[in-house]
C-alpha cells in the first residue's frame, strides 16, 4: 500500500483502462481549444496525431509516473524516492472507476504543486511517451513493459535522464530564434521603448553545484564563494527564452562564456541579426542588436549596453534607465524560472556532463508553459524565512559588470548606443 491507501500493484487490463482513459481526456481536451493563430493549429495536428498511438502504448502510466515525479522534484527542488502514485487513480471501495483528472482536488494538486492545469500536463506526457518508449524498449506483454519502465529507472537519477530526454525530443522548437510574425511582434514591442530592430535582452545566472569531483574546482568557484555552472540566456518581452548555453565554469567571465557559445558563432555568421536595415540618426544602420549590462563592454557590436557610473548627464542618464527598464524582462524570466522551479535554488550533486541538458529541458518547459498561457503566481516570489518573515525569494541574481576591469573599446557598439542615446532625447 502506498501512503494514500493505494495498492501499489495494477492488473493487466487495469493499466490498459487508465491508458486508454488518459488517451480520451487529452484528446477531448485539445479538440475543445481554439486559436486564431495558424501555428498554433498546426501543433494540435501534430499533437492528434501522435495521440493516436497513445492508446497502444501501455507506457503510458509508468510515464506518466515519471513525468510527475520529475516535474514535482523541479518545482520543490527536493528529489523523490518513492513514485506518489495515488495521483493517477482513485480507488473507491476496493473497485476501480473511471479515471478522473479533473476533479477539484486533482486540478489544485497539479496548479500547487507543478504549477501547471492537469490538460497541459495530459498534454505533455502523450508528446513524451513514446521517447520514453524507445529509451526503456518495448516487450509484448503489457505488466511487463510497465513493470520494466519502473524497474530499469531503477532510482530518480535515471528516471529523470529519461524524462529529459523524453523532452528534448518531444519539444525541439522550444526555443528556437525568433523568425517571421513572431520576430516582428519582439521588434515592434522593443521599438515602441526606443530600441528599434532590439532582438531581445541577454544576461546570464549561476546554477548551483558540489565541489566537482572529476574537474578543477577553482574553476568552478565564482565570485559568491560557491561552485557553480552558468547559464546564458536571451529573453524577449514577453519572457520567452529565445536561446541558452548552460555549463561554462563559474568562475568565467561572461564575455569568454559568450564567445564559446553557439549565439555567437551564428551572430557573427550573420545568422541571426538579419532585420530589415534601420536607418538611424547620424547615418547609422542596425540589423539587429541585443540588450545588455555592463558586463559586456568589448564582446561585440551587437550589444547594446548602458552608460554607467555616477557622473553622467541628463541624456546618459535617461539612455540608462530605459535600457534598464527594456532589459528587465531578463529578471523577470529568472524570477519566474526560479520561483516555478526550485530546481534552481539547489545545489546539485550530479554529472556535469548531463547537468546542462536537465536545465536545458526546464527553460524548454518554461517556453511550453508561457506557449499554453500559464498565469505565473507572484505569490511564489515570497517565503517565510526561518524567523517566521515574509520576504522575497534570493533569486541568486548576480551583477558582473564590477568584474571588468578593462576599457570598452567597442566602437561600433558606443557609436550605436549613443544613436538611440539621441534618439530617445527627441521621443
Amino acid at each position: 500500500m502506498d501512503s494514500h491507501g493505494c495498492p501499489n500493484d495494477l492488473r493487466e487490463e487495469e493499466i490498459d483502462v487508465v491508458a486508454m482513459a488518459v488517451t480520451a481526456v487529452v484528446v477531448n481536451t485539445m479538440g475543445d481549444m481554439e486559436s486564431s493563430s495558424h501555428d498554433m493549429v498546426m501543433r494540435l495536428h501534430q499533437r492528434r496525431v501522435l495521440l493516436q498511438s497513445v492508446a497502444e502504448a501501455p507506457d503510458y502510466v509508468a510515464t506518466c509516473e515519471a513525468v510527475i515525479q520529475w516535474c514535482a522534484a523541479l518545482s520543490s527542488g527536493i528529489f523523490p524516492r518513492q513514485t506518489p502514485r495515488w495521483w493517477i487513480r482513485r480507488w473507491t471501495g476496493g473497485t476501480w472507476e473511471d479515471l478522473r483528472l479533473r476533479d477539484d482536488a486533482m486540478d489544485e494538486y497539479y496548479r500547487q504543486k507543478l504549477h501547471m492545469s492537469t490538460a497541459m500536463f495530459t498534454q505533455i506526457v502523450a508528446a513524451c511517451v513514446v521517447y520514453m518508449e524507445k529509451k526503456v524498449g518495448v516487450r509484448r506483454d503489457v505488466r511487463e513493459r510497465h513493470v520494466s519502465l519502473r524497474h530499469r529507472q531503477g532510482n530518480w537519477t535515471a528516471g529523470r535522464l529519461y524524462v529529459t530526454s523524453a523532452l528534448l525530443q518531444a519539444y525541439p522548437d522550444a526555443i528556437k530564434w525568433p523568425m517571421g510574425r513572431r520576430r516582428a511582434q519582439i521588434q515592434r514591442a522593443f521599438h515602441d521603448k526606443g530600441f528599434p530592430n532590439c532582438f531581445g535582452a541577454i544576461d546570464y545566472t549561476h546554477i548551483y553545484i558540489g565541489k566537482p569531483a572529476r574537474a578543477p574546482s577553482d574553476n568552478y568557484y565564482d565570485n559568491k564563494q560557491k561552485f557553480s555552472v552558468q547559464a546564458q540566456v536571451v529573453v524577449d518581452l514577453d519572457l520567452w527564452i529565445l536561446d541558452v548555453h548552460v555549463g561554462y565554469p563559474g568562475s568565467v567571465h561572461d564575455v569568454r562564456v559568450l564567445h564559446n557559445s553557439q549565439l555567437w558563432r551564428r551572430a557573427e555568421s550573420g545568422e541571426l541579426f538579419d532585420a530589415t536595415p534601420k536607418n538611424l540618426l547620424h547615418g547609422v544602420v542596425t540589423r539587429g542588436h541585443l540588450l545588455g549590462d555592463n558586463g559586456y563592454p568589448v564582446a561585440c557590436p551587437w550589444i547594446v549596453q548602458p552608460y554607467g557610473g555616477i557622473d553622467q548627464g541628463a541624456d546618459e542618464e535617461c539612455f540608462d534607465t530605459r535600457q534598464k527598464v527594456a532589459r528587465g524582462c531578463v529578471e523577470r524570466a529568472f524570477g519566474r524560472l526560479k520561483c516555478m522551479w526550485r530546481l534552481f535554488l539547489c545545489t546539485h550533486k550530479t554529472n556535469l556532463e548531463t547537468l546542462p541538458q536537465q536545465f536545458v529541458v526546464v527553460y524548454t518547459l518554461h517556453n511550453i508553459l508561457l506557449d499554453a498561457g500559464i498565469v505565473f503566481d507572484e505569490n511564489l516570489l515570497w517565503e517565510v524565512d526561518a524567523n517566521g518573515v515574509w520576504r522575497r525569494v534570493d533569486l541568486g541574481i548576480v551583477g558582473n559588470g564590477a568584474r571588468w576591469g578593462g576599457r570598452c573599446t567597442n566602437v561600433e557598439g558606443e557609436l550605436l548606443r549613443d544613436v538611440l542615446r539621441d534618439r530617445l532625447a527627441l521621443m
